[in-house]
Parts: structure tokens; C-alpha cells; sequence
């Protein structure tokens, strides 16, 4: 048999079709496995060794991955460990194809990715049924991510079992090399330690609470958005973000409260708590400085101390950014 072609530099047309990419050396079960879900209006890739899989899912990103187990050179576990571990592929349900029925090769195929299993002989009724559940999911986890990138939202998706960063949007990746200097899979480690706290919270019926990262006046918040995948594996939690800039609350502060421009800087942080060796780091400036700015701040507001001149500055703040957070 031989299946034809696939142009994978075109777009596939996924809207219609779901892409099944069937990797296996054995001519014979790539025929039967091609030939019914080709009749049952898949679309069809094939790959004959670990290498060409992995090479194949990157290019075609398929809906599922039907993965022989054992193979010459790489073997089927190597090759669902290493899609797992590339962002661009972590999240393609992997289903094993499998002649090894002891426990332990079972376990290992679940262990390094995949979702499902079937045992040899393969039975293409019991494959589509198998892949139906898993496509279900997925295909509703491609909708929301592409609805939350179409809208220009900052998103990632990370996987609870191991904290690995697993799905992010270009806007999402550029702002955690910003605020955090990591890259996927690499999920930084106050994302981690804030996500165990709020599914912690999620789990009580509590409500979760936001995550919020300072750099200079922008800040970055996380909050979690929706949980998608096996709900009884901890799941992928999808995470939303939001990069809010304060560079006008501190330009309106300058012209309200008649501030020049360092002066309502200092203010600000002053609002935020910070101390005046924290503002001076921040400003890259003297502690001795930062307290002369702000001795000019109390003359000018008609007070004498940090929470009046804080308080004061943000009652005015609520009237003009009545979203600020402080």
C-alpha cells in the first residue's frame, strides 16, 4: 500500500478533518490503520521511524498520535518523552500501540506521556473509539487557546504533575523571558509555588488568588483561568496574564498633586509600601535621596507623614485610575 502524500507545508484543514499521525515500522499495521481512518474521513500522516515522528509532529502539529511502543533505534517510549518535553507538541494526546501486555510496560507507556493504550492485533474500531475521547478534549483545548491567542491575551498552559510549562502564547513567552528570564518547558518558580497555593484554595472551594510580579512601575499578574485535560491526574491548568503599566498613575499624580516627576515616583512606591532603601534600589538612587524627594512631598501636600502623604495620594489615584491596585 502506499498512502498518499500529505503536503505538509499547506495548511491542513482542521476544521472539517482531525489530523492522526500513526507511527509504526510494520508496513502491514500502517496499512489497516490507514485505510480505516482515511474511509472514516481522517486526515491521515504516517511516520516509520522515531525520528521521522518526531520530525512530522512538529511540522504538522497532529490531533493525536497513534505511537507503535517498540521500534529499531528510538523506541516509542523516547520518542512520546521527547514530544512531551517540546512545547509545540506537549500537548497531542499520545496512544500506544502495544504487543507488551505485562504491568510494567503499561505503566511505562502512561509514564513518559501517554494517555491510552491498545494492544496488538490492532482492532481500528477499538483505535477510533479510544481516539474519540481523547480528540473530544483536545479539540475543545485547541478551541480556548485559540480563542485566548486570537484576543491577544497573554496564556500558558501548565501541566500539575510535573510543573512543566507545556502551551504559551507568543505574547505569553515574551513576557516570562521579561519578568522571569526562563522558556518553556520551564514553568519560573513563583508561578510554581503560587499554583500550588491556589489549587490548594480551589480544592477548599475557595477562591484562588492572583499572582503578581513587579518589574519598575509595570507589573505582571497570573490568575488560574480553567482546568482542561485529565481532571484526575491534577490536569493542565490553563493561566491567564496581564501586564498593567503605572507609568500613568505616576504621570497623574505629577499633575494632580503638582509633583515633578522623580517626586511622584517616589510617591508612588511610597504608596506601594516600599521602604526607602527599596525605592532607592529601584530608582538607582541614595536612600538620602529618595528622603529628600519625599520631605519636598510632605511640604507640598501638607503633611508630615509617609501613610498621610500615601493615603492622600491614593484617594486621588481612585478618582482618576479607579482600577489601580495598590
Amino acid at each position: 500500500m502506499n498512502p498518499r502524500p500529505i503536503d505538509l507545508d499547506s495548511a491542513l484543514d482542521r476544521s472539517n478533518s482531525d489530523v492522526v499521525l500513526i507511527v509504526d515500522d510494520v508496513p502491514d499495521n500502517l496499512s489497516v490503520l490507514h485505510d480505516a481512518l482515511d474511509e472514516s474521513g481522517y486526515t491521515v500522516l504516517i511516520a516509520t521511524s522515531g525520528a521521522a515522528a518526531l520530525q512530522r509532529a512538529a511540522q504538522a502539529l497532529p490531533d493525536v498520535v497513534l505511537l507503535d511502543a517498540m521500534m529499531p533505534g528510538m523506541d516509542g517510549f523516547e520518542v512520546a518523552r521527547q514530544l512531551k518535553a517540546t512545547p509545540a507538541t506537549a500537548h497531542i494526546p499520545i496512544i500506544f500501540m502495544t504487543g507488551l501486555t505485562d504491568t510494567e510496560y503499561l505503566v511505562a507507556a502512561l509514564e513518559c506521556g501517554g494517555v491510552d493504550y491498545v494492544t496488538k492485533p490492532i482492532k481500528p474500531k477499538e483505535v477510533m473509539a479510544r481516539m474519540g475521547v481523547h480528540l473530544a478534549g483536545a479539540r475543545e483545548r485547541r478551541q480556548t487557546r485559540n480563542a485566548l491567542d486570537a484576543f491577544g491575551y497573554a496564556t500558558i498552559t501548565v501541566r500539575v504533575s510535573d510543573g512543566c510549562l507545556m502551551w504559551q502564547t507568543p505574547l505569553a513567552r515574551e513576557l516570562l523571558e521579561r519578568y522571569c528570564g526562563t522558556q518553556a518547558p520551564v514553568t519560573p518558580e513563583p508561578v510554581l509555588s503560587w499554583l500550588a497555593f491556589a489549587l490548594a484554595a480551589v480544592e477548599k472551594g475557595e477562591e484562588a488568588s492572583k499572582l503578581t510580579l513587579e518589574r519598575g512601575a509595570t507589573r505582571l499578574t497570573f490568575r488560574l483561568h480553567q482546568q482542561i485535560g485529565d481532571q484526575d491526574a491534577g490536569g493542565d491548568w490553563l493561566i491567564v496574564m496581564r501586564e498593567v503599566s503605572d507609568s500613568a498613575v505616576i504621570e497623574a499624580m505629577s499633575l494632580s498633586l503638582k509633583l515633578t516627576a522623580k517626586e511622584a515616583e517616589v510617591l508612588y512606591w511610597v504608596v506601594k509600601g516600599k521602604t526607602n532603601k527599596d525605592i532607592g534600589d529601584i530608582l538607582g538612587s541614595s536612600p538620602m535621596t529618595v528622603k529628600k524627594h519625599l520631605e519636598r512631598v510632605f511640604v507640598k501636600l501638607g503633611v508630615e507623614t509617609r501613610t498621610a502623604a500615601a493615603g492622600m495620594a491614593m484617594g486621588r489615584i481612585r478618582q482618576l485610575q479607579p482600577q489601580f491596585d495598590a
